[in-house]
């Protein structure tokens, strides 16, 4: 019973762990890199080192993937590449936790069109309410940088396809689907780093802050998400994940203190009762999908 329980918490835990991560390397990017580097060179950082720790820990060349499996692990591992580049350069001219929210519409759509069962738009609708809340409605729009908006939106639709190409290889072992992604996204992220930073990237005080960067807000979380994405339907996936942007709004109250308007604190509770009915549902569907393997197999 424990060791059931536990492994239906664990999808929501780890996606939980990925967004606090993800969050604090990111402000710390966005502080100590983006001054020296610009959103390129951070970026490049970020990718190149992610994938070199991510190659040395898995080593995925001791048994390759066939040809088919390649093909999908680059299109997941370009689309984490432009999805990182753009994120990076809408948090340029947009505050970090509006960035957050419209990239947002990227997995909450997969949510939307993966969805089958009627209490998945419930979740769905939780979350959306919480997104309409988070973000600036009335005169405060005109204020946002549309350059800004339409890298977070190019954000968003790089997420989806992470999300959509990251299901379909979920088959292969977690390691060796990070690691070969991340390559393939550092080979779009780094030219573009190196046009823009230069010389400036070989800094080893800029070199050291890249390496904790890419750990934390990179390696570690993209890791968690594949192991979630590996236990979790993809709507499911895409609605639970929808945590990130009230983890951005605590990490900020915390480290940056910033107050956050009564609100700002119902979208929390919004998108993370959603977060937590979806990691509810998702195990007793998977519960009830399993009782007719377990009959045949003569296991009840």
């Amino acid at each position: 019973m424990s060791s059931t329980r536990t492994a239906s918490l664990f999808p929501f835990l780890a996606i939980l762990g990925a967004v606090v991560c993800l969050g604090l390397g990111t402000s710390w990017a966005k502080h100590s890199l983006f001054p020296a580097l610009g959103a390129q060179g951070t970026t490049a950082l970020r990718i190149g080192f992610s994938a070199l720790f991510m190659l040395l820990l898995w080593r995925p060349w001791r048994k390759p993937p066939t040809r088919a499996d390649l093909r999908v692990i680059a299109c997941y591992g370009a689309a984490l590449g432009v999805m990182n580049l753009a994120f990076y350069m809408s948090l340029r001219t947009l505050p970090f936790g509006i960035a957050v929210a419209i990239e947002f519409s990227g997995p909450l759509a997969v949510a939307i069109f993966s969805s089958r069962r009627p209490v998945d738009f419930v979740w769905v609708l939780l979350a959306a309410c919480g997104l309409g809340l988070l973000l600036p409605l009335g005169h405060e729009v005109s204020t946002l940088d549309p350059v800004g908006v339409a890298y977070a939106l190019a954000a968003a639709v790089c997420w989806a396809t992470y999300i959509v190409f990251g299901k379909r290889v979920g088959h292969l072992p977690t390691g060796q689907t990070v690691s070969l992604g991340l390559a393939v996204a550092a080979l779009v992220a780094l030219p573009v780093g190196v046009v823009h930073a230069g010389t400036a990237l070989l800094s080893p005080s800029l070199l050291m802050a890249g390496a904790a960067v890419a750990i934390l807000s990179s390696a570690i979380p993209i890791s968690l998400e594949m192991m979630a994405l590996r236990r979790l339907p993809r709507h499911a996936f895409g609605i639970m994940i929808s945590m990130e942007p009230a983890v951005a709004a605590i990490l900020a109250l915390g480290l940056l203190g910033e107050q956050l308007s009564l609100s700002q604190w119902l979208a929390i509770g919004l998108i993370v009762g959603a977060s937590m009915g979806s990691a509810m549902t998702a195990g007793r569907s998977a519960k009830r999908a399993a009782r007719p393997v377990l009959v045949q197999d003569g296991v009840s």
